[in-house]
């Protein structure tokens, strides 16, 4: 019998929904690259439901309790008297998802003799210590693609939204208000822009494609350049450096995984290459941009604007500055966690736990550590390091939930 720790977002404050708005989902057979969706043998769950938080358990008990499986499921995760931190000593399994990480940092993986797998319900990684799963020999995986559109759409809105003010504008019909001169004082249009994204990887090549009917000029940076063909379809200009890029665009997108390489990478002086003006998306990791470097930014006007739904860390504290700072459309880390979204990763958490405890490989594509080393996606994703650093240094971290 293996002990299976599930960490998951709260229910909603009123209870889990008694209903939905609407019926069904539609019907994906295949992503945009030919990867197969998750192919569980079974699930116990409807698609459509809420399954990322507590009480939807991810659709898992059935499952796991039929095959002499413990399954503990909470949202407490940050502290050392936190639930999590509770069952890590004899803990098999650690799942968890982007939008509530449980910070596996090297600390926690030492108190965990018995923990083989910590696996991701989502995509991105970067809470557990990368290098102390390898040292260790613990799997890392996670269920790639399952919420890559579900983000990539979540950019696509934020670009909008901000370029055309919309938040704003929003307020004021809730205020009782008919303010059209503040409300456009803001408010640009889209067309023309030079819009680059920083990696063009699956959700980043999902936003260009998404983008390229809206007239716009398309930018990327990639460690890996896309195909010529791709290029030529999309009309795309490719920048050897983020440097190179940022310095002629109007919108940056920020969509690629958080390692060493990217850590802190739009801290003061990178902003300071970009056009006055111009906007940050940032759907990726919060830890990838400076926190402090975007709030003066912000109040000193040379960025028009940053949005994202990333923080660090996660959840972020009331007093997050970037709660107040101006020009801002900060949502919760939302983008990757729709219902649709949901039914997907459940599915492929179920598929990536049927591999492991029937001892069959896990799908490539899911890897991120494996055998005492980066493998599978994880190699050509991730640099080695510790995106956990200084977690545990936050209020948040330190008390109990």
């Amino acid at each position: 019998m293996a002990k299976v720790v599930c960490v998951l977002y709260d229910d909603p404050i009123d209870g889990m929904p008694k209903s939905y708005a609407r019926d069904d989902l539609p019907k994906i057979t295949h992503y945009a690259d030919g990867q197969k969706l998750p192919t569980p043998k079974g699930i116990d769950f409807n698609p459509g439901e809420l399954l990322g938080s507590v009480s939807g358990e991810l659709g898992l008990r059935k499952y796991l309790e039929a095959n002499g499986h413990e399954l503990i499921v909470t949202s407490s995760k940050d502290g050392p008297d936190s639930e999590l931190e509770k069952h890590l000593h004899d803990a098999e399994v650690v799942i968890s998802q982007p939008f509530w990480p449980a910070y596996l940092t090297a600390e926690r993986i030492a108190k965990a003799p018995k923990l083989k797998l910590a696996l991701t319900a989502g995509i991105g990684s970067d809470h557990v210590n990368l290098d102390a799963a390898v040292e260790h020999g613990i799997t890392v995986a996670e269920v790639t693609f399952c919420n890559s559109i579900s983000v990539a759409e979540h950019v696509v809105m934020m670009i909008v939204s901000q370029v055309r003010n919309y938040l704003p504008s929003y307020d004021w019909v809730n205020k009782g208000g008919w303010n059209i001169a503040d409300c456009v004082a803001r408010s640009y249009d889209v067309e023309g822009m030079h819009i680059g994204t920083v990696a063009a990887g699956r959700i980043g090549l999902a936003v260009l494609r998404r983008l390229k009917p809206w007239d716009v000029h398309l930018h990327y940076f990639d460690r890996h350049r896309l195909p010529e063909a791709v290029e030529k379809e999309l009309n795309l200009t490719w920048h050897d450096s983020v440097e190179d890029m940022v310095k002629v665009c109007d919108v940056v997108t920020i969509n690629a995984p958080l390692h060493s390489e990217t850590l802190n990478l739009f801290d003061e002086k990178m902003i300071s290459k970009m056009k006055r003006g111009a906007y940050i998306i940032n759907t990726a990791r919060g830890k990838i941009v400076d926190r402090d470097a975007i709030v003066r930014a912000c109040e000193s006007g040379q960025l028009a604007g940053y949005a994202g739904d990333v923080w660090f860390p996660q959840p972020a504290p009331k007093d997050h500055p970037w709660r107040t700072m101006p020009h801002h459309g900060m949502t919760p880390h939302i983008s990757g966690t729709s219902l649709s979204a949901q039914a997907r990763y459940a599915a492929g958490t179920r598929e990536i736990l049927e591999c492991y405890f029937e001892g069959r490989p896990i799908r490539d594509e899911y890897l991120i550590v494996q055998g005492g080393k980066l493998a599978g996606v994880g190699a050509r994703s991730y640099a080695s390091g510790d995106s956990t650093k200084d977690v545990d240094t936050t209020p948040g971290f330190r008390k109990a939930n």
